[in-house]
C-alpha cells in the first residue's frame, strides 16, 4: 500500500471520527456547537494528512502528472474544507461542518480506494499545472457553495413549512438550528460564488492558455472544454440576475445546482465515465 493511499485513509478516519463526535452531542441534545481546540486539531490534522496523500498520488509518481476522478473529488473538497476552515475564523459557520465532515470523509475514502488516474498528457508543463491547481479551487469553492445552498434550502423549508414533521423533530432540526441566521448565510454564499466565479474565470483563461500551446486551438469542442463554460454562464447568469433583479431563495438554488452539476460533469464525472464505467 502506498503512502499516498494510506495518508487518504488516515485523513477520513479523523474527518469520520470528529464527524461522529459532532452527531453525537447533537443526538444527546447540544444546540450549541463550536469549534473548538480539539476540533481545530482534528480538521488541521486531516487537512494536512489528506494533503500529503495527494501529494504523493497526483504529484510524485515518476512518470507524470495524474488525475482521476477520485482524486480530483478529493482534492476539491479538501480545498473546500480548507477554504471552510479559514472563513471560520471570519464568520462563525460551526454548524455547516455537520454536512462537510461526512462529504469530507468520502471524498477521502474514495480517493485512498481509487488512487489510480490516467497520466495527464503534457503534465510536465508548469502551465498545465497552474491550470490544474485553479480548476480544483475554483471547484472546491463551488462544491461547499452548493452544499452551503442546500442546507439553505432545508433551513428555508424549515421557517416556511413548520408544521412538516420531518423538519420538525429529529437530528436533521437539531442541525439546522446550529447555523447562522439565513440572511448571513445567504451573504456568504453569495461571497463564495462570487469567488468561484472569479475562479472558474481564470480556469477558463488559464485552459485556453494551455490549450492554444499544446493544441494551437483556444477552446476544442471536448467535454471538459463545453461543461466549464456551460458552468461558467450558469454562475454568471446567477450573479447578474442577483445584481439586477435580487435573485434570491430557490431561483438561486437552482442554478446554484445546475452550475455545479456543469462543473462536476467537467472533472469528476467525466473521468468517473471515462476511468471506471468505459
Amino acid at each position: 500500500m502506498s503512502a499516498g493511499i494510506v495518508f487518504q485513509l488516515l485523513a477520513a478516519l479523523a474527518y469520520a471520527l470528529l464527524g461522529l463526535g459532532w452527531w453525537r452531542l447533537l443526538a444527546q441534545g447540544r444546540n450549541e456547537l463550536r469549534v473548538g481546540p480539539v476540533t481545530h486539531g482534528f480538521l488541521i490534522s486531516a487537512l494536512f494528512m489528506q494533503a500529503i496523500g495527494l501529494q504523493q498520488t497526483m504529484l510524485s509518481q515518476p512518470d507524470g502528472l495524474h488525475v482521476g476522478w477520485a482524486l480530483a473529488l478529493s482534492a476539491a473538497i479538501w480545498l473546500g474544507m480548507l477554504v471552510f476552515w479559514l472563513e471560520n475564523f471570519v464568520m462563525k459557520l460551526d454548524g455547516l461542518l455537520l454536512v462537510l465532515l461526512p462529504a469530507a470523509t468520502l471524498a477521502a475514502v474514495l480517493g485512498g480506494l481509487f488512487p489510480d488516474g490516467p497520466l495527464v498528457p503534457h503534465g510536465d508543463s508548469e502551465w498545465l499545472r497552474v491550470h490544474l491547481i485553479i480548476a480544483l479551487c475554483a471547484y472546491g469553492l463551488i462544491a461547499v457553495a452548493t452544499l452551503h445552498a442546500l442546507f439553505m434550502a432545508l433551513l428555508d423549508r424549515q421557517l416556511h413549512r413548520p408544521s412538516d414533521s420531518e423538519l420538525k423533530h429529529g437530528l436533521i432540526a437539531r442541525a439546522l438550528d446550529t447555523l447562522p441566521p439565513l440572511l448571513t448565510q445567504e451573504r456568504l454564499l453569495f461571497r463564495l460564488i462570487w469567488i468561484g466565479f472569479i475562479v472558474l474565470t481564470l480556469t477558463v483563461i488559464t485552459g485556453a492558455i494551455v490549450s492554444m500551446l499544446v493544441f494551437a486551438v483556444p477552446f476544442p469542442l471536448d467535454h471538459k472544454t463545453v461543461f466549464t463554460l456551460l458552468a461558467w454562464f450558469t454562475f454568471g447568469g446567477l450573479l447578474l440576475g442577483r445584481h439586477t433583479r435580487g435573485w434570491r431563495g430557490r431561483k438561486a438554488l437552482r442554478w446554484t445546482l445546475a452550475g455545479f452539476a456543469f462543473v462536476l460533469l467537467a472533472y469528476s464525472g467525466s473521468r468517473f465515465v471515462l476511468d471506471v464505467l468505459l
